[in-house]
């Protein structure tokens, strides 16, 4: 059983000028879902997020450590748990990335996609998906295969909407003005990394995004867990646990900067001014743009992701907090 009032207090938004709606925090099993993680936990996290309204799971085929086990996992945990509610979820899956030898095991080829996007089917025990993002922008295969492919899979009834993922302002400007000229399937959503420590889309996407009538989803928007709070102790600046101590993870020690680290504590400061953790406020400040659809976040346990939705209790800023936000972290 769920939760029957968990839409309730979830906020949802609009993507761009189509007709599909994803709530503000959205959950990401990028590398906490793959092999080596607690199934009992994994299953734990995605029932919490479901009671708490987050209907938008979002996968890539990469995903796990190794690559494909997050989409294994999430499969076997569908059935479980999720097989009568397939309609109330958004389901979404990316390729891009290494997966397999030969020159057909990663990047932009149509080849690669469509082969990709058959497997990711086949682990997770789908039909279709509700979105197919192309992850990186290929530099040696042409954008007319790229985003053909993706128009591809959703005329064959494999994906509902098509996205790319990292894709800077003027190509995501030539991929968008492909689909026009060639009657092609729309770019539903571009799923952009962005944060406080990070914010190059705001200058160089959004406007674009919004012209073209396209969503915008971020991942990382606590920039890898440097803004949750977990590495503000001086005595403990890697603190056991932490992403950064994960020999798996992508946060590498050396990323974890003083000058970083530096921001994060004065960034805390003002979240504590605002009743919230820096988790928290770095998520609430993302969604501040409603050009912003949802926010990615990933998760350990129940209750990160607890936390994480409560920030939506308190997403409004003052022109006096933008301000002092911007001049610890400007654009």
């Amino acid at each position: 059983m769920f939760n029957a009032n968990r839409y309730d207090a979830m906020r949802y938004r609009r993507c761009g000028s189509s007709g599909l709606r994803l709530p503000e925090i959205s959950l990401g099993l990028w590398h906490n879902f793959g092999e080596r993680a607690d199934h009992d936990n994994c299953r734990a996290m995605l029932r919490t997020a479901f009671d708490l309204g987050i209907c938008h799971f979002d996968l890539a085929n990469n995903y796990g450590p190794g690559p494909g086990s997050a989409e294994e996992r999430f499969g076997t945990i569908l059935q479980q748990d999720f097989k009568a509610h397939r309609d109330e979820l958004i389901i979404s899956t990316k390729a891009g990335y290494y997966m397999w030898p030969g020159p057909y095991g990663e990047w932009g080829s149509k080849k690669y996609l469509v082969a990709s996007l058959d497997q990711s089917l086949q682990r997770m025990g789908l039909e279709y998906v509700d979105v197919f993002y192309s992850h990186r922008p290929d530099p040696d295969t042409p954008l007319e295969e790229t985003i053909g492919a993706l128009d591809l899979i959703v005329r064959q009834g494999k994906a509902l909407y098509a996205g790319v993922s990292s894709y800077r302002g003027p190509l995501f400007i030539q991929a968008a003005e492909l689909t026009r000229q060639r009657n092609w399937t729309p770019i539903t959503l571009h799923q952009p990394r962005y944060s406080m420590l990070d914010r190059w889309i705001e200058t160089d996407l959004l406007e674009h995004t919004d012209a073209y009538g396209t969503g915008v989803i971020v991942f990382s928007p606590l920039e890898q867990g440097v803004l949750t709070g977990k590495y503000l102790d001086p005595d403990n600046p890697i603190p056991k646990g932490s992403r950064a101590a994960d020999p798996d993870g992508f946060l590498r020690p050396e990323q974890v900067t003083e000058q970083k680290i530096a921001k994060a504590r004065t960034l805390n400061g003002y979240a504590k001014k605002r009743g919230q953790s820096l988790a928290q406020m770095a998520l609430a400040w993302t969604l501040r743009d409603p050009r912003v659809t949802s926010a990615i976040i990933g998760a350990r346990n129940p209750e990160q992701i607890q936390e994480c939705v409560a920030a939506l209790e308190n997403a409004q800023f003052t022109p006096a907090e933008c301000a002092a936000i911007d001049e610890i972290a400007p654009q």
